[in-house]
């Protein structure tokens, strides 16, 4: 059973030690809750659970604290991934409610998986999910300062493999700030979320670079077709330097190879096999 997280980009908050302090604790804490849950739960129901964890912490720049839009509002977009049945779901620019990625659960059995706007909000409060504002005192701060156009690199994620060898992917973000209303991010495409019965990926940073480069199912791609998880990320990172792509991924193989790799420093990630690492 293995377990990896990220928690976007450093440089997407203040960079100072007691923030870099604050995210370490943080991501250990919840990569270990994560992997005590994947001992009785499957990896789909565990990256759900774990990132729903991300999206709870104003750390991080998915659910709560996520950054503000260029018209003053907050939009989500979440995506999750079966390994092991291939079905994708999620939601883009959903409004007003706290845990995009279970809303994004919710439709894993449809025929319609992914959902946007005003629709996914309607699914969303049909489902059960109320009104939540996730708009925190520091991000309404950096939005009327404007200083959101400076700190744009960030979103959460986690790849579990369970006990019975499946893996699963989820990613959150709330957008990179500032941005043109309902610009469309990479999280809730198979350019940022994608896995299968070999792979599954999880990415961050700058969502427009992550779709041009097709990240996430190109390394998985590439790792079903005989790679390395290290050799797939590595060659498909060589790539992005085309046009100076900006990402950062984490990643676990169904032969529990795990890795994670960035084009710019520091994507802050955690993980749990054996042991915890953390991001120094």
């Amino acid at each position: 059973m293995k377990l990896i997280i990220h928690g976007g980009f450093f440089s997407e908050s203040s960079t100072n030690q007691e923030t870099k302090k604050a995210k370490q604790d943080a991501l250990a804490a919840i990569v270990m809750q994560g992997h005590e849950y994947l001992k009785t739960h499957t990896a789909l129901e565990t990256v759900v659970y774990t990132v729903s964890l991300l999206e709870d912490n104003e750390l991080f720049n998915a659910g709560i604290g996520s950054q503000i839009q260029s018209d003053g509002k907050v939009r989500l977009s979440a995506a999750l991934m079966d390994g092991t049945t291939e079905r994708f779901s999620g939601v883009i620019n959903i409004e007003d409610v706290k845990n995009p990625i279970q809303v994004a659960q919710n439709l894993l059995t449809y025929d319609d998986r992914v959902l946007s706007g005003d629709g996914a909000q309607q699914f969303a409060r049909e489902s059960g999910y109320p009104y939540f504002n996730p708009i925190t005192a520091q991000r309404q701060a950096e939005y009327e300062a404007k200083l959101n156009l400076k700190n744009n690199k960030g979103t959460v994620g986690c790849v579990a493999l369970d006990a019975a060898g499946n893996l699963a992917a989820a990613t959150s973000t709330g957008g990179k700030g500032f941005e043109i209303p309902c610009r469309v991010s990479d999280s809730a495409t198979v350019a940022g979320n994608f896995a299968n019965a070999y792979a599954g990926i999880s990415c961050t940073g700058v969502g427009e670079d992550i779709v041009s480069g097709a990240l996430a199912a190109k390394i998985v791609t590439r790792v079903t077709d005989g790679f390395s998880l290290k050799d797939a990320a590595d060659k498909s990172f060589t790539e992005l330097k085309a046009f100076d792509g900006f990402a950062g991924i984490v990643g676990i193989t169904a032969a529990g190879e795990i890795y994670h790799c960035d084009s710019h420093p520091y994507m802050v990630w955690a993980s749990f096999d054996v042991n915890l690492q953390v991001f120094s």
